[in-house]
């Protein structure tokens, strides 16, 4: 083989792209860039549709819907949190006992009922606190205690006729925080309660502390997101 002829194939070889499969949970990870999160639930939507008893794929599918929603264009936000809600409930299908497809259920449903008016809120509001309480149920420390840091966000949005309770809100969510002390949402959480409840140095410090917090390296792009919000509920609180 002459040495022209050797070069020529190193050359063709080298120009040839070399096609990977993608690791879905590498794309979430770097979810701030929206085009990585969609790869991300298109695969895992992908890996369902081949194998519908896939309870990993449906309740990141959930999950990454969820994140989806909360940052896409206005008229694309309910096409997300609609198939949210759709895996959380495959999630759910195939596996009652565990904890991630009753919580991503319960997320996009809320994401819905805020988003979406007070038709949307009454549709879900039943719904939603049952997913979160199954949740407690089968693991109260999940994610961090995420169940009860929903719930708290549940009883301070819902109206005092349907459930709602301000004193509700913040058990739950100093329950969560026994769980994560440093949590940014939850704190956050606590800040628009206390405001709701006219308590506005109690608010302010809950928002010092979510500036403060430091990042959680698997939830780092909410972490910022919530300190950001922080910021500028302060900002209007001087």
């Amino acid at each position: 083989m002459s040495r022209a002829f050797v070069l020529l194939l190193s050359a063709l070889v080298a120009s040839v792209p070399i096609f990977q499969s993608e690791d879905p949970e590498t794309l979430y990870a770097d979810r701030v860039n929206l085009a990585s999160a969609q790869r991300a639930a298109d695969s895992w939507d992908r890996r369902l549709a081949r194998d519908p008893k896939d309870f990993e794929a449906a309740w990141k599918l959930a999950r990454a819907s969820y994140w989806l929603g909360g940052h896409a264009a206005a008229n694309a936000q309910r096409v997300q949190y609609e198939r949210g809600v759709d895996a959380g409930k495959r999630a759910v299908a195939i596996n009652a006992q565990r904890p991630e497809g009753h919580f991503w259920t319960a997320a996009n449903m809320g994401a819905l009922a805020e988003s979406f008016g007070l038709r949307q809120g009454l549709k879900y509001r039943g719904a939603i606190k049952t997913e979160l309480e199954t949740v407690l149920r089968i693991d109260a420390s999940f994610q961090q205690g995420s169940a009860d840091r929903a719930l708290g966000r549940w009883y301070l949005k819902v109206p005092a006729l349907f459930g709602g309770s301000k004193t509700k809100s913040v058990e739950h969510l100093q329950r969560a925080l026994s769980y994560n002390p440093n949590s940014t949402a939850t704190h956050y959480f606590l800040a628009e309660t206390d405001l709701e409840m006219n308590r506005h140095d109690e608010a302010r410090a809950e928002l010092r502390v979510v500036l403060d917090a430091p990042l959680d390296p698997e939830w780092t792009p909410e972490d910022r997101e919530f300190k950001q919000k922080a910021r500028a509920m302060l900002d209007k609180l001087k």
